[in-house]
């Protein structure tokens, strides 16, 4: 671990905050630190056998007609709702990739975001991955003014409307809205040598279930031959 690690680490808490009034609709995240090797030197095959234990286990656990009645899934659909999004037209993207799953197929982006699916899929929470490298921190996550620009992942440049939940740097670009879409100017590349981690939850989403998908992401990217912090943070 060089100067720079040690400093991410020692400073995590600091990464990312949850403002009052996003913590009053129930936002609860937990994140952490990963580093290693630029993502375009990576090989992706040590996950190929984790997608496949991944694959059987959901086939075990879920039935795609039965899914949505599945408490986890429940939670997020209905946090969906209290934002003014409707999610059976567009679907909290843990669940997005179980549905995939069960149907037989499953996506691959790069080994980090690849990562970050597995883990997102496995404990059926939504997980963001941040170029650290790419935003100015802290990050904050905020309601929207309503005139904050976003510019997705393979979208066109938008306005947010307002008291939407967001994750903001310090500079004030949008990183992500809550907690379904990233942005594009943050986003993992193949450049990217260091990642903020967060596991995005909502009501009725335990701590627990947080921070065990932000380990998994963890246990992942080592499996890549990148390291972490030993520290996962909670907040709030």
């Amino acid at each position: 671990m060089n100067n720079n690690e040690t400093d991410i680490c020692r400073d995590l808490e600091k990464l990312l905050h949850v403002d009052n009034a996003a913590a009053a609709l129930g936002i609860r995240v937990a994140f952490s630190a990963s580093w290693g090797k630029a993502v375009e030197e990576l090989s992706g095959e040590p996950l190929r056998g984790e997608e496949e234990a991944l694959m059987n286990y959901l086939r075990s656990r879920y039935r795609l007609e039965e899914l949505k009645d599945d408490p986890i899934v429940r939670a997020y659909r209905d946090f969906y709702w209290r934002i003014g999004i409707d999610p059976t037209k567009t679907r909290p993207s843990s669940e997005a990739l179980v549905r995939r799953a069960l149907r037989g197929s499953w996506p691959r982006i790069n080994p980090v975001v690849d990562a970050g699916n597995i883990a997102s899929a496995k404990f059926m929470v939504p997980v963001g991955l941040y170029d650290l490298d790419s935003f100015v921190p802290p990050a904050r996550i905020v309601l929207a003014r309503g005139d904050e620009v976003f510019e997705p992942i393979g979208g066109r440049k938008e306005t947010v409307r307002e008291n939407a939940p967001i994750m903001i740097d310090k500079r004030g670009v949008v990183m992500h809205l809550y907690p379904h879409r990233d942005s594009r100017i943050t986003m993992i590349r193949n450049s990217t040598r260091r990642i903020l981690i967060v596991a995005a939850g909502v009501p009725r989403v335990n701590t627990e279930r947080l921070v065990a998908t932000v380990e998994e992401v963890k246990r992942l990217l080592g499996r890549l031959g990148w390291q972490s912090c030993k520290e996962t943070i909670v907040k709030p």
